[in-house]
């Protein structure tokens, strides 16, 4: 008999039992909290070996990517942070009509990405794994390997060896935000069948359990018919396609994302309540049949709850695919408003929303500014970071998954050009003919959206503005001598003309160095518990 009168084999399966809840314990905390949204749409990115360090520093779990761009993957590979690739829009066409676009698109961005990191382990994989091992009653010996599932298994040569094992959730995201009504349909038609076509390659190339598809759609695609959570339902105009979407998902276990913008709301509405685009507390709370919202993002999020409750879907997965606060650009977009969004976000995560009171998942937008998007939206659109361009942090926010206390940590060792600006010369006369084309030019291959009313550089006089604009342009143009040869009106100076909150940028370094990966190999040591489990595990079956 064994333990408290238990035969060997039942404490064993006992013990096994207890180990998987505490593995599933972990592997369920590993893909809930806060994740980050990866753009690189930048003039200077910093090297994707920086970024992933970053994302690792500051206690990232996982990440969001709005492409599958090799270098990135590279980089991210044996990190163990959770990936979701993405799909541009403008792949939809093809991907819709051509399976086998997917498959080599599947094969390409993801196989070989998932295979090369050893080991792609979602929760089913851990079951099968405890499962297998009782219903076998499989034995370790000290050079065996144990097989799980298709595409895993874990080496267990000694002691001393690393054991291959990671936990990395795989999602791929089709389009982004394709049903935004600004783009005039363009790809309703395609959308669904690109969706249907990569969820077929994922399963030819025998990936269709550990990685999931998902479309991260915008929050324009539900509404309310009384102002109210509880009257949401899909757009009518994309009503039908919703739901076969929305049943596709969720035949094949792909969570429903969303993008929830509060600043969206702020800025697009004068008449908005300021507080209530925050989380901590609003004077006129909603009351929707016993559910208080005193913030908008509770209430859009329910909206969404209540649209798939009334079309059958109530146990949807949800995810936030993008979420955050810009810095810049507009006069509601600064790092005081930005800080107090971000951070309330952080603490109100955990309690979920009125309709589903747990753990929200979710993506902070964004990691780092991005000064080569389209400001068609707004000039806000390239300073939504919580990092500037160059890695540092804007301002102290203390992140769920985080044990650094004293807020984001910085990018590590990043390089700058010289210290030295290009500004509008003293003897140079604002009258001059050629000011006004001159600062036009610059303005248009570089980023002047810090001015601007409201903006941080906002209340610079004309000589401080048209010095902002050349130097915006000198640093894009890394300070070629070039670049500052504005027709008698530029000078290079080593004095920073920076003036408050607004900084005259110094560019950072970037070369091909940036492209290698994460530093950690394709095997990465696995944490303690891991080896522990494995250790015990061993010991267990031996008993069965």
């Amino acid at each position: 008999m064994g333990f408290f009168g238990m035969s060997h084999g039942g404490f064993a399966v006992s013990m096994l039992l207890l180990l998987l809840l505490l593995l599933l314990a972990m592997v369920v905390g590993s893909v809930s909290g806060i994740g980050a949204n990866w753009g690189t749409q930048a003039t200077h990115p910093l090297p994707h070996s920086t970024v992933v360090q970053m994302l690792k520093d500051n206690g990232f779990q996982k990440v969001k990517l709005f492409d599958a761009d090799s270098n990135t993957l590279n980089a991210l590979s044996g990190s163990g942070l959770e990936v979701m690739v993405g799909i541009p829009n403008d792949m939809l066409d093809t991907l819709a009509n051509s399976v086998a676009a997917a498959e080599k698109w599947v094969e390409k961005n993801v196989s070989v990405h998932v295979s090369s990191n050893k080991v792609d382990i979602r929760m089913d994989s851990a079951l099968k794994l405890v499962t297998r091992s009782i219903e076998q009653k499989a034995y370790f010996t000290a050079t065996q390997d144990f097989s799980v599932g298709k595409d895993c298994y874990v080496e267990m040569h000694s002691l001393e060896t690393t054991v291959c094992w990671e936990i990395v959730v795989w999602y791929v995201a089709v389009g982004n935000e394709p049903f935004l009504a600004t783009y005039n349909g363009t790809f309703l038609g395609t959308t669904f069948p690109a969706l249907q076509n990569i969820q077929a390659a994922l399963i030819k190339a025998g990936l269709g359990n550990q990685v999931k598809v998902t479309i991260p759609l915008n929050a324009d695609v539900y509404q309310t018919s009384t102002t109210l959570p509880s009257g949401g339902d899909f757009r009518p105009d994309i009503h039908d396609l919703m739901l076969e979407i929305v049943k596709f998902l969720n035949d094949n276990g792909g969570p429903f994302t969303v993008n929830i913008y509060p600043f969206i709301s702020l800025y697009l509405d004068s008449n908005f309540p300021v507080d209530y685009a925050f989380f901590d507390g609003y004077s006129s709370p909603i009351n929707d049949n016993g559910k208080i919202y005193d913030n908008v993002f509770d209430a859009n999020h329910d909206t969404l709850v209540w649209a798939l409750q009334k079309n059958g879907y109530a146990n949807m997965s949800i995810i936030v695919g993008e979420i955050g606060w810009p810095t810049d650009g507009d006069r509601n977009a600064n790092a005081k408003y930005a800080q107090r969004f971000n951070q309330g976000l952080m603490s109100h995560i955990a309690s979920g929303t009125p309709m589903i009171p747990v753990a929200i998942d979710a993506y902070l937008f964004s990691l780092i500014d991005e000064d080569a998007k389209s400001i068609q939206p707004g000039n806000f659109e390239r300073h939504w970071g919580i990092f500037n361009y160059d890695g540092t942090p804007k301002y102290n926010l203390t992140l769920v998954n985080s044990s650094n206390s004293g807020g984001l940590v910085a990018a590590r060792n990043v390089q700058y050009l010289a210290q030295q600006w290009c500004v509008m010369s003293s003897t140079a006369s604002l009258d001059d003919s050629e000011v006004a084309p001159s600062v036009s030019f610059a303005c248009s291959h570089a980023d002047c959206t810090s001015l601007g009313y409201g903006t941080t550089c906002g209340n610079l006089d004309v000589r401080e503005n048209i010095s902002y604009a050349f130097n915006s342009y000198y640093q894009e143009q890394n300070q070629l001598a070039t670049a500052c040869l504005f027709p008698n009106l530029s000078v290079v100076t080593t004095t920073d003309p920076s003036i408050g909150d607004c900084k005259f940028k110094i560019m950072i370094q970037t070369d091909s160095s940036g492209m290698e990966g994460s530093g950690g190999g394709l095997v990465k040591h696995v944490n303690m518990f891991l080896v522990l489990f494995m250790l015990v595990l061993m010991v267990v079956l031996r008993e069965l």
